[in-house]
């Protein structure tokens, strides 16, 4: 049949429309995938009763606002997310409520049932929460998909606290489609303006670690702004609602009995201590919305686990440790600055403490007074320090800060430590953070010490006979006083592709702080970091970043002390989450008055996490060094690895070894040696529940440690531990100075405590 020509044109129009149709209309109906930056969230009060089960399907959720677009913020920039997510917020009277459907598949998910604050390497979902929105500090919320809680507190100044904790509530469920996270944050428990309307700074953040780690977030990011908490989203409608405020009181009672083998010899008897037991308490009072006033009496600052041991055999300078204490944590950060100007761990054992903390608009203000039992006192020289106990002290702390606009701050610390029987340490400082544009910033400290050193020749004999500021002063306490600058500055470049320091530091050989940790004096140092990042879009590596480093130092009298140029690449790669990296240090270095050149040292770095069951870190460094002590050149070796290891979601083994050795570099003669063995293995019943034990070996002191212990922990500050510590030693005995593996010392000890809020 012949067509006439005119249906002919209309069947061949509407042949190309279906066609058109066919490959064109999903492009148009789905809209391309846009980025949001600082996005806005109105949220409104729920009269609902909010269950925190980690499943949602409560009516609080029905009417909460709601966020279901999310980007790549790493390792890409600002993609769409190959997985999806949805948020939910709302609040009432007493709590902040935040909800995550995880889209994924149940059988990819990485989790570990723990003790909170110790997975790693999770699925995770996270709530940022800056409540000044002054982008000076901020709260860091964390859950897995068993409902395990981490929180951190951000400052501008040092990044990430883990010692801080909080009280607030989450649980989730795993599904069939993924997991799922509700979260509810008591109002009680945060600090935040006096005003009837709140306006947060908030982000809401999702880890999904597969063959490569990737993070999403609420808010898009420019990766050339150095400001973080400027970039994230704005939630608003919260209104009515109180900060903490009330009392509350935290009773401990701890009991103990210490056994131990006399002088650590074979033909003692074991001497038994007798049971000993004792009480103590700790209050919180919130005087306003945002002062609050805490105070302990006897507090028990032991650590139920003891920290892990570090290579120092070539070290010079006193060690320093993480602070894990729940009664320095209300308002660490108000406390921090450049300098280590207050390094809590040097109140030891205080018979009492208060600290006094506030936040005021843009002002934050801290003050912490103790009287300390048994004082760490820290005798800084150009190369090495000594550290005694001068006993019982008085110590007085006074930091303030103010935020400006665009991220400006200025701060201000006073430190005073005054010692029983005469002396004392004081130190005055300020320091600010300038923000120069969206890359550029520069910051710097600058400190004066004023020092009357205890008279104590007992004292003095512990300390190594010398003299500095040119034969003035010795370094023995004899009673002597003096005042001493010390000055940090920092110009600095951060952004995606490319970042760079360029600081300049000096500390004067009378500086002095007791209330600190500046293990080293004497010197003017300056030194260039330069780092740049390339993201390929295909290949094995997901990003490749090479750096170099250049160090100069010099005492007061123009000695040079050391030159270290560092040129070093690392790379991530696609696959298992595995870095590497490889550097190479060339320098040469003075010590005790002998120049050492020709130093150098090749250093490996590698990790990877092939599964939630396995993963590993480890390194690898060789090359030339001095023997510090020893005054000689020696060819060194220094080997390093760790695992992790999760037979099951509820087992964690955590074997690691350390180990350091050098060797003279013309007679091969051992200069020192070092090797530590740690294995930390944790069964996690519940939440609540768990049993772990710590094994320990340090060959410096031909030491075992093994400690096990039994946590039931309801909160943070909540919880009863039973457990025991023992020491074996290697010791030489009779007949014929055989060596036997002997247990020296024990200790059998319980502690309970509750916090009680009123």
């Amino acid at each position: 049949m012949k067509l006439p020509g005119n249906m002919k044109i209309t069947i061949i129009a509407c042949l190309i429309t279906v066609i058109g149709l066919t490959f064109y209309l999903p492009l148009i109906a789905t809209p391309s995938f846009e980025p949001v930056f600082m996005p806005s969230l109105e949220i409104r009060r729920t009269s609902e009763i909010a269950k925190i089960d980690g499943i949602i399907n409560d009516p609080i959720w029905k009417t909460a606002g709601r966020v279901d677009k999310f980007v790549e913020r790493q390792p890409g920039k600002n993609l769409e997310p190959e997985v999806r997510t949805e948020a939910y917020m709302t609040y009432d009277d007493e709590n902040l409520y935040v909800a995550f459907n995880c889209f994924d598949e149940p059988s990819k998910l990485r989790a570990t049932m723990c003790q909170r604050d110790q997975f790693s390497g999770n699925d995770v979902v996270m709530l940022l929460l800056d409540t000044y929105g002054n982008a000076s500090w901020a709260y860091e919320f964390f859950v897995n998909p068993y409902g395990v809680q981490k929180d951190l507190l951000w400052s501008s100044i040092h990044g990430d606290d883990s010692g801080f904790d909080l009280i607030w509530e989450s649980a989730a469920t795993i599904t069939d489609s993924g997991y799922q996270v509700e979260m509810a944050i008591p109002f009680a428990s945060l600090r935040f303006p006096n005003k009837d309307v709140q306006s947060w700074r908030m982000d809401l953040y999702r880890n999904h670690p597969r063959e490569t780690f990737k993070q999403y977030s609420w808010a898009a990011y420019d990766q050339d702004e150095q400001c973080w908490p400027c970039q994230w989203g704005t939630v608003s409608g919260i209104a009515s609602v109180k900060p903490g405020k009330g009392m509350e009181i935290m009773p401990t009672i701890i009991g103990s009995q210490a056994g131990s083998l006399p002088n650590y010899d074979l033909g003692r008897k074991w001497d038994n201590a007798d049971a000993e037991a004792e009480a103590s308490i700790g209050g919180k009072y919130s005087i306003s919305s945002d002062i609050t006033l805490e105070a302990a009496y006897n507090p028990d600052f032991s650590q139920i686990e003891a920290d892990a041991a570090q290579i120092d055999v070539n070290s010079t300078v006193s060690l320093m440790f993480p602070e894990r204490r729940p009664f320095f944590q209300e308002g660490r950060d108000i406390f921090q600055t450049l300098f280590n100007s207050f390094y809590t761990r040097t109140v030891n054992d205080p018979q009492f403490a208060a600290k006094l903390t506030g936040r005021l608009n843009y002002y934050n203000i801290g003050f912490l007074s103790a009287y300390d039992k048994n004082t760490p006192y820290i005798v800084p020289l150009e190369e090495k320090s000594n550290m005694v106990n001068t006993g019982k002290s008085f110590v007085n702390v006074l930091r303030a800060d103010r935020s400006f606009s665009d991220n400006n701050r200025l701060g201000m610390i006073v430190t005073d430590r005054r010692f029983d029987g005469g002396g004392y340490g004081t130190i005055l400082g300020i320091d600010g953070d300038l923000r120069l544009s969206q890359k550029y910033s520069a910051v710097g400290q600058y400190i004066m010490s004023l020092t009357e050193e205890p008279d104590n020749s007992i004292l003095s004999a512990e300390i190594d006979d010398t003299t500095f500021n040119n034969g003035k002063y010795t370094a023995a306490l004899d009673g002597e006083s003096y005042s001493g600058g010390a000055i940090i500055t920092q110009f600095r470049r951060r952004a995606r592709n490319w970042n760079f320091t360029v600081d300049y530091n000096h500390v004067a050989p009378s500086y002095r702080t007791e209330t600190g940790y500046d293990p080293w004096v004497d010197y003017r140092n300056f030194s260039i970091w330069n780092g740049l990042n390339f993201y390929p879009e295909n290949g094995i590596f997901e990003r490749i970043s090479p750096q170099i480093w250049f160090d100069n130092r010099w005492n007061y009298d123009g000695d040079k002390k050391w030159t270290h140029l560092d040129i070093a690449v690392n790379g991530d790669f696609r696959w298992a989450q595995t870095y590497l990296g490889i550097s190479y240090m060339a320098s040469s270095e003075q010590w005790g008055g002998v120049d050492f050149n020709d130093l150098w040292d090749l250093e490996l770095d590698a990790g990877s996490q092939f599964s939630n069951a396995i993963g590993y870190d480890a390194y690898l460094c060789f090359g030339t060094d001095v023997a510090k002590w020893l005054l000689e050149k020696g060819n060194t070796l220094s080997i390093g690895i760790s695992l992790d290891l999760k037979p099951f979601d509820r087992l964690t083994i955590e074997p690691s070894i350390n180990f350091s050795k050098s060797e003279n570099i013309d007679t091969d003669e051992e200069q020192y040696k070092q090797f530590i063995g740690r294995t930390r293995f944790q069964l996690q019943a519940n939440k609540e529940l768990s049993i772990r034990l710590v094994i320990q070996y340090n060959d410096s002191w031909d030491n075992w440690d093994i400690d096990p212990l039994l946590t039931y922990r309801i909160s943070p500050f909540s919880v009863f531990y039973v457990g025991s510590t023992h020491d074996i030693t290697e010791l030489t005995g009779e007949p014929n100075d055989r060596k036997v593996w002997k247990q020296t010392s024990q200790q059998f000890f319980m502690k309970l405590q509750y916090l009680f809020r009123i």
